[in-house]
């Protein structure tokens, strides 16, 4: 799974971890630079600089970040593309080479055209090894858009599948994806499944409370349900402080907390969600014994307005959804509050899993998600959640795991019981068992 070229003579230290994208929406880049930083390794991580990264990344003494980026141009579509490329490549080579030399090049794909070719030509420039981290296809994603048989979506998997191989190592996110590498590309890889960070797991009830407190200063959902005479700042709609104890409780009849989170693209279809709300509603209407919901979806997107106006024409009695974007530091905090997660990820080439519901694994929390070829690879049916292929039967799993919520026995009760027993590992352990060897550790 690698191509022989030789060792680089300098820079032995310093990796260059690449994300032709947003950092801060990249957390499986930022997870690289932070373990290779915390195996003694200067870490310089590309990427733009939109959104703040963790702040785990901002703290580290030997993580240099370095970015920025064109967006597209004025013209026709095809001309605006061609013109964006050549600037991305342009910027991107001009940022690799003057960078302090680094002994590796980490490269996440996608987005692959022209990242995977600019990075080939800076390990030349600087005698160094590309190593890259195939979470997807980028020809698969563009296809979502443009369709399969569109020339820029042939253009991208030629030039993919040339220039893929070109590295001299490979990661990728599922067994399937490895097994297509090698047979439809000829490209050897090791699986690096996703794995939480060690900061996704279940919230103590008292952070639970003050981050209610604060998101429902802003979010009408998170506010106290009724009046009352003690101050707001002691409750929420989900906690209150016990005026006799002092202590943090939850609050009887709370609503359920239902979190999906999405990058609002074409290969999330967050009708089917609204759809099987609109189920859940009914189910209380015809007198089914089931709590109020609080939906949260959190991101960013292209797709987020055309679906905020879908949400805006829903008129519930029962379910409040509001769609938030979170601090990075309070995103791990709410999946560790949550009561349900929602995943509606369809991969566009069938080969790569949700890293949402790897991070709501960390924090226990049961997942509903919409099925795929190899979702199996994560999410175990009946086990640590539940799979569906439409919106009547989410609606359905919905009704059966908040029935007679929210005491402690039932089938949502059982599934996180299964997932705090499963003792998985966390990134680190996975990551140093799985690619810190491909860092010589004597260089």
């Amino acid at each position: 799974w690698r191509r022989h070229r030789a060792a680089a003579p300098g820079g032995a230290g310093r990796v260059c971890v690449a994300v032709l994208g947003d950092l801060g929406r990249s957390p499986r880049m930022q997870y690289h630079a932070l373990s290779l930083a915390r195996h003694g390794r200067a870490v310089t991580l590309l990427g733009y600089l939109r959104d703040r990264p963790h702040g785990d990344v901002l703290r580290s003494g030997t993580i240099r970040l370095g970015g920025g980026g064109g967006r597209g141009g004025v013209g026709p579509k095809f001309f605006q593309y061609v013109m964006k490329v050549i600037v991305q490549a342009i910027q991107l080579l001009y940022t690799m080479l003057k960078i302090d030399q680094p002994s590796y090049i980490l490269l996440q794909n996608p987005p692959g055209l022209p990242s995977i070719a600019v990075a080939w030509v800076a390990c030349l420039f600087w005698r160094s090894k590309l190593i890259i981290d195939w979470h997807n296809y980028g020809y698969t994603v563009m296809s979502l858009s443009h369709g399969r048989n569109h020339p820029l979506v042939q253009i991208a998997k030629w030039y993919e599948k040339l220039f893929g191989r070109l590295s001299d190592y490979n990661l990728c996110v599922t067994d399937a994806m490895k097994e297509d590498l090698w047979v439809n590309c000829n490209i050897k890889a090791v699986t690096l499944y996703d794995k939480p960070a060690s900061y996704f797991k279940e919230t103590p009830l008292e952070l639970q409370h003050h981050l209610y407190v604060k998101l429902a200063k802003e979010y009408e959902p998170f506010k106290p349900r009724t009046e009352s005479v003690s101050s707001t700042a002691d409750r929420s709609a989900f906690t209150e402080v016990d005026e006799t104890s002092g202590r943090v409780i939850k609050t009887s009849g709370r609503p359920a907390l239902l979190i999906s989170s999405t990058s609002w693209t074409e290969d999330e279809d967050f009708s089917v969600l609204l759809k099987a709300l609109q189920g859940y509603e009914r189910y209380i209407n015809e007198g089914v014994e089931l709590p109020s919901l609080v939906c949260v979806i959190t991101g960013k997107g292209p797709l987020r307005d055309y679906y905020n106006g879908l949400i805006n024409k829903l008129h519930f009695k029962h379910i409040q959804i509001c769609t938030p974007w979170l601090e990075a530091e309070d995103y791990p905090l709410l999946l560790g509050s949550a009561d349900l997660g929602v995943c509606l990820h369809k991969s566009s080439s069938g080969l790569d899993l949700p890293m949402k519901v790897v991070d709501m694994f960390g924090c226990c929390l049961p997942v509903c998600a919409i099925h795929f070829e190899c979702l199996h690879e994560l999410v175990k049916h009946n086990e640590n959640g539940l799979v569906f292929r439409d919106s009547d039967e989410l609606a359905e799993q919905l009704k059966v795991l908040f029935l007679g919520f929210p005491t402690l026995e039932g089938k949502l009760h059982q599934l996180r019981k299964n997932l705090r027993a499963s003792k998985q590992l966390h990134w680190e352990e996975s990551w140093d068992q799985t690619v810190l060897p491909l860092f010589g550790q004597n260089e």
